[in-house]
């Protein structure tokens, strides 16, 4: 809220990740107890309204449940190019777990069926791109989620792995990662590393 201009601020919470019949609400409660005044949950049933409303917001926010499903709603409205503009007009964009997913170019969509770290074996899928060098996994302490974060960078070796802790957050501005929260971030880097290309 801060970082998006103050509690005058439009916040729009998109709960496309979820399931659930009172999906977003949660999510829209917290910022109204942080003060935020007006705060709308986003369904996407008119698509020519849900532009409008994602061109004036100050604060997008994505809920959590299944990143794929998000984005899979996302672009049944082309929606995501709206979310570029106005994250580059300067607007705030954030999510938590399954919102936090979509913010890589390459997604992590699920956990391996074998715990191994080895090519290939991190199911992964193209996310929003709000950020263009990372691999954000979430939950990442508490869900042992190393070995498929490591699996993820074998193959995209050119992007950092980031991996995110509960209640825990980072913040992407200027280049830079800041870290807050009770919790642990986990950086990854291969950029430097020797990798070779997995026989098939």
């Amino acid at each position: 809220i801060e970082m998006a201009g103050g509690t005058e601020i439009r916040v729009v919470v998109l709960p496309q990740a979820s399931q659930s019949e009172n999906r977003g609400q949660d999510a829209a409660q917290e910022f109204r107890d942080q003060g935020a005044i007006c705060v709308e949950v986003l369904e996407l049933d008119d698509p020519a309204a849900a532009k409008k409303t994602i061109a004036a917001a100050d604060l997008i926010w994505f809920s959590g449940g299944d990143q794929s499903k998000l984005i899979a709603e996302l672009d049944k409205i082309d929606l995501q190019e709206s979310i570029h503009e106005r994250l580059q007009a300067g607007a705030v964009v954030g999510g938590t777990s399954a919102g936090a997913a979509v913010m890589s170019s390459r997604m992590i969509i699920d956990s391996p069926e074998v715990q191994a770290i080895r090519s290939g074996n991190t199911p992964m899928g193209t996310g929003l791109g709000l950020t263009q060098e990372l691999i954000i996994d979430q939950h990442f302490i508490e869900r042992e989620r190393l070995n498929r974060l490591l699996s993820a960078l074998i193959d995209h070796p050119d992007l950092l792995g980031v991996g995110i802790g509960e209640r825990t957050a980072i913040i992407v501005q200027n280049e830079q990662i800041r870290v807050f929260g009770d919790g642990s971030v986990i950086i990854l880097d291969a950029r430097g590393a020797t990798i070779e290309k997995a026989e098939t």
